[in-house]
Parts: C-alpha cells; sequence; structure tokens
C-alpha cells in the first residue's frame, strides 16, 4: 500500500519540499491546482493530516465541498475524488476515457460517494482529471 510521503504531523509540507519531493511531476501538480482555481475562484486549499497511517494530504475545497485531494508520493502524486451518484452518471455518460471509467465502475464507495485515485506519473492522465475536474465543479 502507499502512503504520504510526508508524515511528521509537526511540520507541513511547503513548496520546497513539494519541489524536491515530486521532482518533474510538481510541475503538474501546479497546473492542476490552477485549474481548480480558475474555475472556482472561491475555492481554498488546505493540508490535512491524517495520522501517522497516511501522512499529509492537501485538498482544494469551496465551502464545506471538497473538490479534490492531492496525495503526494516519491517523485509523483496521485489526485482523488469522491463522486456522488449523480457525478458517477455523469462520468459514465461522458467522453472520458474507458480506463478512468473502470476504474470508477471498480473504486471503493463509501457514504459520501465513489473514490477515484489517478496516479500522475506523466502527463497521460492530465486531460481526464481535467474533465472530472469539471464534473465534480458542476454537481
Amino acid at each position: 500500500m502507499d502512503f504520504s510521503i510526508f508524515w511528521d504531523d509537526s511540520k507541513v509540507p511547503t513548496e520546497k519540499d513539494l519541489t524536491y519531493t515530486l521532482g518533474s511531476m510538481y510541475k503538474f501538480w501546479v497546473y492542476l491546482k490552477k485549474f481548480v482555481h480558475n474555475k472556482y475562484e472561491d475555492a481554498t486549499d488546505e493540508w490535512n493530516y491524517l495520522g501517522r497511517k497516511y501522512g499529509w494530504n492537501f485538498r482544494i475545497r469551496n465551502g464545506k465541498k471538497v473538490i479534490m485531494y492531492f496525495l503526494p508520493r516519491h517523485k509523483y502524486f496521485k489526485v482523488a475524488f469522491v463522486f456522488g451518484r449523480k457525478s458517477v452518471d455523469k462520468v459514465f455518460n461522458s467522453n472520458e476515457s474507458n480506463k478512468i471509467k473502470v476504474k470508477l465502475e471498480s473504486s471503493k464507495i463509501y457514504a459520501e460517494g465513489h473514490a477515484l485515485g489517478i496516479s500522475v506519473i506523466d502527463k497521460n492522465y492530465i486531460p481526464d482529471i481535467e474533465r472530472l475536474i469539471e464534473i465534480k465543479i458542476r454537481n
């Protein structure tokens, strides 16, 4: 199982920490963060410590609604979404790639909805993630 690269609960990760840890993937972290903020001007960023087992994650929210999570790893990161039933239906009826639809269909279901995680190890999933952000924002 993979966990956050940031474990120390006394130290909130900094941009310098991210730059070093994510390496060449840092530019995609910054790009996706800006993408959300361009869509949602009132969005807020926050680091969240989930305990020793999971470490730090970063999330962008609009009020009480979390738009997406960023989960830092060594030399890459994951993005995660939680989709309610309405959003899940939108994804399945969209032009989203079959890989994403299969991931969503087999995803774990929580009280809040379907959890979908995508590893960003290169630029290949960026267009998919952009479309998922759009769906999340509209629902």
